[in-house]
């Protein structure tokens, strides 16, 4: 009898240490994160550091700071920054001073994280370029459009921005993805070319990416970016924001000084909504330049041009917008505007540059920020300014809630200032 209780009794002894095994492997697998070693940066001659920061310096002071630029800024050079200052406050009301963990709205730069979280899912085998995007819409009314038609702008789908209020939906309250979704689905809005045909910037192609994300990695959008990107980047001031969200995110400004209203737009996720710092978004481009994350193969998908059936130096790839130079120099780059925040996040692979520069407060300068490529080589011999993407000024005011000293100008008069691009001295 004491030899039959001891055989249970270490019977019963191996099965729970059995269990409690595999329960220890589950949560492993299931508290897995992306590791990731960050980068150690260059190290450039205290001479050349010098020079760079006294050039851009110059052109911060002239194009920037002079024409009222409420923001932060920084430039550097195989991940070593040359340059970082702010300038302003994040609330003009009670003037809290910016600084290096002021994190702004970067609008359309959420679609550089976006993109690269849908490759990372293909690369993963969880999506396949080709996916037909009826895959997770099954009552989608359109045919032949693929995830990669969303992240080249290439699917001809209308764009929410302007059809949602259109087509009846109440401004006073905030519209989420899946109301786009269900908004396509229900009156079919016309398209505005055949899918894969030609390009045309639409924000509707990155919410419905944002969904895919959800659908493909069983996550929130949110939790998803923090989980593959933000925590082994150590983006420690980087956030996805939603209208429900605690956090009270940094308001913005019109070129008056105005502050801004939030909309009923401005609950969606995956063409914007992505809090930012300047020193968070140089951790994201430093990541771009390895494989840690990222395979070549899925890095040569991102920033190769897809729309060439027009002529000239503009395309854009999987999420990111790009400059092809007849003198062979390329800039990768994607530009931000959403109220009164503008942002830039710009790409000299060849020369191993970032330039970063966010504002609060309306200024069409920032994009002029491309014009400091010229420091470091010639890319271009003339002033080509991207134009922001194009949101209507009347559709911006519809407002969910209206915040004190909130903006109804729907003709502010936005002038450009012409900047010789600097050049780099002769050795």
């Amino acid at each position: 009898m004491y030899i039959f209780r001891s055989y249970y009794s270490i019977l019963f002894i191996a099965l729970i240490l059995s269990a409690c095994s595999s329960g220890s492997v589950s949560q492993t697998k299931k508290s897995a994160v992306v590791v990731y070693n960050q980068p150690v940066p260059g190290k450039l001659s205290s001479e050349d550091l010098d020079w760079y920061y006294h050039a851009i310096n110059a052109f911060y002071d002239s194009v920037f700071v002079a024409h009222g630029f409420n923001g932060g800024i920084i430039v550097a050079k195989k991940g070593q920054t040359i340059f970082e200052k702010y300038h302003g406050f994040g609330n003009f009301s009670t003037h809290d001073t910016l600084n290096e963990h002021s994190a702004f709205h970067i609008a359309s730069v959420s679609k550089t994280f976006t993109a690269m979280g849908t490759l990372k899912l293909v690369q993963d085998g969880k999506l396949k370029l080709d996916d037909d995007i009826k895959l997770f819409f099954p009552a989608m009314p359109y045919d032949g459009i693929t995830i990669s038609m969303l992240l080249s702008h290439r699917s001809g789908l209308p764009n929410y921005l302007y059809f949602m209020q259109k087509l009846g939906w109440d401004i006073k309250k905030p519209c989420t993805n899946e109301d786009v979704v269900n908004y396509l689905i229900q009156f079919k809005p016309d398209l505005t070319s055949k899918p894969g045909t030609r390009f045309a910037y639409c924000n509707t192609n990155y919410a419905l990416l944002g969904l895919i994300i959800e659908k493909a990695s069983g996550k929130s959008y949110k939790q998803f970016l923090k989980d593959n990107f933000f925590i082994p980047l150590k983006m420690e001031d980087t956030y996805v924001h939603s209208l429900n969200d605690s956090v009270v995110p940094m308001p913005s400004y019109d070129w008056r000084g105005r502050q801004e209203a939030v909309t009923f737009l401005d609950e969606g996720f995956g063409d914007k909504n992505i809090y930012s710092t300047p020193r968070d978004l140089l951790k994201w481009d430093q990541a771009l330049y390895n494989n840690q994350l990222f395979s070549a193969k899925t890095l040569e998908d991102a920033f190769t041009p897809y729309s060439n059936e027009k002529p000239g130096i503009r395309n854009y790839g999987f999420g990111w917008r790009m400059n092809i130079y007849p003198n062979g120099k390329k800039i990768v780059y994607h530009n931000g505007w959403w109220h009164g925040n503008n942002a830039v996040l710009l790409r000299l692979v060849q020369d191993s540059v970032t330039i970063i520069v966010l504002g609060n407060k309306y200024n069409r300068n920032i994009y002029k920020a491309k014009e400091m490529a010229n420091i470091f080589q010639p890319y271009f011999e003339k002033d080509e300014e991207e134009k922001p993407e194009n949101i209507k000024e009347d559709t911006l005011q519809a407002k969910v809630q209206t915040l004190p000293q909130s903006s109804k100008n729907k003709s502010l008069k936005r002038t450009a200032v012409k900047i010789k691009p600097v050049r780099k001295r002769k050795k």
